[in-house]
Formats: C-alpha cells, sequence, structure tokens
C-alpha cells in the first residue's frame, strides 16, 4: 500500500490529487506505472514524459527495481513548463 501523489496535467488525468493503492512490494518503475495507468487509464498520454518521485528520489519509468515499503510516497511528476 502507498502514497500515490498527483501532480498538474497527472490531477488532471486521474482526477485527484492523492489517494492510497495496492501494488506489488517488489516492482520495477515501469510496472509501477502500469499498475497506476490500470486504476486511471487517462494517464496513458503522459507516458512518454511522467517522471516519479520515490520516497523524494527521482526515478525514470523503466526496468529499475523498487522495493516499496507500506506508507511509501509515490508522486508522479510531469514535466512543468515556466519561466
Amino acid at each position: 500500500q502507498v502514497s500515490v501523489l498527483y501532480f498538474a496535467r497527472s490531477a488532471e488525468l486521474a482526477g485527484l490529487r492523492c489517494e492510497t493503492l495496492w501494488v506489488p512490494r517488489q516492482v520495477t518503475a515501469l510496472q509501477l506505472w502500469e499498475e497506476i495507468v490500470k486504476v486511471h487509464p487517462r494517464l496513458a498520454v503522459i507516458r512518454d514524459q511522467v517522471v516519479f518521485a520515490v520516497r523524494q528520489e527521482y526515478v525514470l519509468l523503466g526496468d529499475q527495481l523498487l522495493v516499496l515499503q507500506p506508507g511509501d510516497e509515490v508522486a508522479i511528476i510531469p514535466p512543468i513548463s515556466g519561466g
């Protein structure tokens, strides 16, 4: 069970800013993304642009193995523009 935080465009697409999800304890970053997209299919459109922050550390979508603990925080961070 992890807390998923949605920011900017990901919050718009998911329709909420945070929620608790049950995910496998050991999962790759890409598998974690796929679990989240199962719950919020509209997020699929930002797949190539999104970055995770797991326990406040950036993680790119890929084969990196994550070992999640109950209550860990996973942030979904799409690209943010501005000056």
